[in-house]
């Protein structure tokens, strides 16, 4: 090819921009927000357009404030989504435990459960103690932290898991609930041992257990210590097993035997009855 047919290079295209009247501007600011998905930009463009002219804020510096906001409120609304789809039966979080009760469980030991790691590496956590101790209020508690790092949690009672996967197994659709159990980030299953499971709900929650096995964390809390599970699952060799993957490389917790809200009440009481 000779140097006269040669193509030229392409232009480098430029920016054009239009200069618009404030009420055509904030007419394409919200028509572009709807647009795109953008409601806290929507909301909040034309308020921090005027306090960055006030403060003498450069084009950039606006325009990562913004997005920023956006930012952040959508973090805050997957937070808000998370913790829900988890469908906690009430709210309980960390701050409003009383650690002094488990003089075993230092407060550290709580915040390092509360940053998540464990459930990055796949680990359970078992909880294990009386009735009234904290068992629920710390599976909750942990759930909660970890939904609002924007894992994906499930707390449901071993019950209500098990009458679950016995209806999906009557309906043809048992692969498809243990699949959406078994790609939760964290399972918080509560009340272990409370009721005596028949061999085929025992057989079907080893199902979703064995799903998540060194894969994704189960957090589960129960009344009974591991020997008494076998009254639990009725097959010794099925509450073995059970035991044996829930507490491989597991972070065991002991709630001890004195009621936290028993002790709780009845201070109270007294207090009333002083007064």
């Amino acid at each position: 090819m000779s140097p006269a047919t040669k193509t030229a290079p392409a232009a480098t295209p430029t920016t054009t921009v239009t200069a618009l009247s404030d009420p055509a501007a904030e007419a394409a600011i919200h028509a572009a927000c709807r647009l795109l998905a953008l409601p806290t930009i929507r909301a909040e463009a034309i308020a921090m357009a005027e306090a960055s002219a006030k403060q003498r804020l450069t084009h950039k510096a606006f325009l990562a404030e913004i997005l920023t906001a956006e930012c952040d409120e959508r973090d805050a609304r997957r937070r808000i989504r998370r913790v829900n789809e988890a469908k906690f039966p009430r709210t309980k979080r960390l701050t409003e435990f009383d650690h002094t009760v488990l003089p075993d469980l230092p407060a550290p030991t709580l915040a390092h459960l509360a940053g998540g790691g464990w459930i990055d590496a796949g680990q359970p956590l078992v909880l294990l103690g009386d009735s009234g101790t904290g068992k629920t209020h710390l599976l909750i508690a942990l759930g909660t932290a970890a939904a609002e790092q924007g894992r994906r949690v499930r707390y449901v009672t071993t019950a209500a898991l098990v009458n679950e996967l016995v209806e999906a197994s009557d309906d043809k659709q048992l692969s498809r609930v243990v699949g959406r159990y078994a790609r939760l980030d964290l399972l918080c299953l509560d009340e272990i041992g409370y009721v005596r499971l028949d061999p085929r709900g025992a057989e079907l929650l080893f199902q979703i257990i064995t799903a998540r096995e060194e894969r994704a964390s189960i957090a589960c809390a129960s009344n009974a210590p591991f020997s008494e599970w076998g009254a639990t699952f009725t097959d010794p060799r099925l509450a073995a097993a059970v035991v044996d993957r829930l507490t491989f490389n597991a972070h065991i917790i002991q709630t001890g035997t004195k009621s936290y809200r028993l002790n709780t009440t009845r201070q109270t009481r007294s207090r009333t009855a002083t007064n």
